[in-house]
C-alpha cells in the first residue's frame, strides 16, 4: 500500500498494511530528531518516521503591514509578535501587539487593512498535489478559522469571548472577516488542485481540559454555522473534512457527526472524558480520530517502556481502522527524544532499538 491508499483505506474502516501516521514537532524537536538520524532535510524525517501526509499551500505574494515598535515580527493581520523563551529549551511567538483591539466601531472594521485571499499565489497547487500522488494530500491547517485562538491574537481572548457570548457586533464583524477570508483562500486552493487533494484541514478550540468551552447551546449558535461551510466547501470538492481541537470535545463529538466532520485531530487522552475506550465504543463508526499519544504525560514524562506501552495500546484498540497514530500535539522540546523514537518504532512495527540510541 502507498500512504494514500492506506489512509482511505483507514478512514473508510478497511484493512491496512499498517495505521497511518501522522506527526507534529516543534521546530527544536524536530532539530533534534535531524540531528539524531544525520539529516538535513525534514522530508528525511517525514520518510523514516512513515508519515503518510503531505500539505499543500498557496504562497503568500503581498506587502505584510509595518512591524509594530517592539514586536519580532508581524502577520498578515496587523499583530506583532515576539519570540518568547519559555525556559524549556525553545521560544514561541506570543502576540505584543493587539490591533484588532483597537477596534471598537463597524466603521473600524471596515476601514481596517484586511489581509485578502488575492495575496496569495495558487498556480502551483496542482502541481505539488502531482508531486506528493503517493501521500494523502491536505490542504490548510488548524488555524483555519480558528475563531477563537486566531482572533484572540490580535483582540485579547477575555474580549473574544464576551464578543462572542454578547454577539457584539464589532467583534462578530471580526469574526467573520477571519471566516470569510480562510474560507475564500481554502475555495481557491480546493479549486486550484482539480480534485487531487483528499483532505481538508481546520481548526477550532472547542474544548478545554474539564469540557466544551462554551455552553453547547453557543456552539449551536455561533461556531456551528461558521465550522459547516468548511465541512462542506472540503465534500463538495471531494474530500475529507478534518478539525483540530483541544481539550474534552466528549459532549460535542455527536455534533461533529451530525455536521459530516470525518476526522477529528489533537485528541487529548487526559481529560476525563477522553478515555480512548469509551469513544471508540460510541462513535468509532461515525468518526475517524488522529491523535491519542499523550503529549501532557507520557511523552514528556513517561518512561520509554510507558510510551511503547500507549502505542501498543491505541494500535490494538484501533486495529480495525478509523484512525491515525499521531501525538495529541506538537511534541515540545524537552521530550526525551528516546520516547519519541520509541513510539513511531511501534507505529511501524519496528524492534525497539531500530532508530538507534539517542546520542
Amino acid at each position: 500500500m502507498n500512504s494514500k491508499e492506506r489512509v482511505l483505506a483507514a478512514l473508510a474502516r478497511r484493512p491496512t498494511d499498517r495505521v497511518p501516521i501522522q506527526v507534529y514537532l516543534t521546530p527544536e524537536i524536530q532539530q533534534k530528531m535531524m540531528q539524531h538520524f544525520a539529516f538535513d532535510d525534514p522530508e528525511q524525517l517525514l520518510q523514516q518516521f512513515g508519515v503518510d501526509f503531505r500539505g499543500v499551500y498557496p504562497v503568500y505574494r503581498g506587502t505584510l503591514p509595518p512591524t509594530p515598535e517592539g514586536a519580532d515580527f508581524v502577520d498578515e493581520w496587523g499583530v506583532g509578535y515576539v519570540m518568547f523563551d519559555h525556559g524549556h529549551d525553545g521560544a514561541y511567538p506570543e502576540a505584543s501587539h493587539l490591533a484588532l483591539a483597537e477596534l471598537h466601531t463597524p466603521e473600524d472594521v471596515e476601514q481596517y487593512p484586511w489581509p485578502s485571499p488575492d495575496d496569495y499565489d495558487y498556480t502551483h497547487i496542482e502541481a505539488a498535489c502531482d508531486q506528493y500522488a503517493d501521500y494523502a494530500v491536505f490542504a490548510g491547517d488548524a488555524g483555519r478559522p480558528d475563531i477563537l485562538n486566531g482572533v484572540s491574537r490580535g483582540r485579547g481572548m477575555e474580549q473574544v469571548m464576551i464578543d462572542i457570548m454578547t454577539e457584539d457586533p464589532v467583534g462578530v464583524a471580526i469574526i467573520d472577516k477571519r471566516c470569510d477570508f480562510y474560507y475564500e483562500v481554502s475555495r481557491r486552493t480546493l479549486e486550484a488542485a482539480k480534485g487531487k487533494i483528499d483532505i481538508l484541514c481546520l481548526g477550532e478550540d472547542t474544548g478545554n481540559q474539564l469540557g466544551p468551552m462554551f455552553p453547547l447551546e453557543i456552539f449551536d449558535a455561533f461556531f456551528r454555522p461558521r465550522l459547516q461551510r468548511f465541512i462542506d466547501l472540503a465534500h463538495a470538492h471531494g474530500c475529507k473534512a478534518m478539525m483540530h481541537s483541544c481539550g474534552d470535545t466528549s459532549r460535542l463529538q455527536s455534533r461533529f457527526i451530525d455536521m459530516g466532520l470525518d476526522i477529528l485531530d489533537a485528541m487529548q487522552p487526559e481529560p476525563s472524558g477522553m478515555q480512548p475506550e469509551r469513544l471508540k465504543e460510541q462513535f468509532h463508526d461515525k468518526i475517524a480520530y488522529c491523535g491519542l499519544i499523550s503529549t501532557q504525560q507520557t511523552l514528556p514524562f513517561g518512561t520509554v517502556a510507558e510510551c511503547r506501552a500507549e502505542a501498543r495500546h491505541r494500535l490494538a484498540l484501533f486495529r480495525d481502522g478509523g484512525y491515525i497514530f499521531a501525538p495529541a500535539h506538537c511534541i515540545q522540546a524537552d521530550n526525551p527524544v528516546e520516547n519519541v523514537l520509541a513510539v513511531f518504532e511501534e507505529a511501524l512495527g519496528l524492534a525497539p532499538g531500530a532508530f538507534g540510541a539517542p546520542q
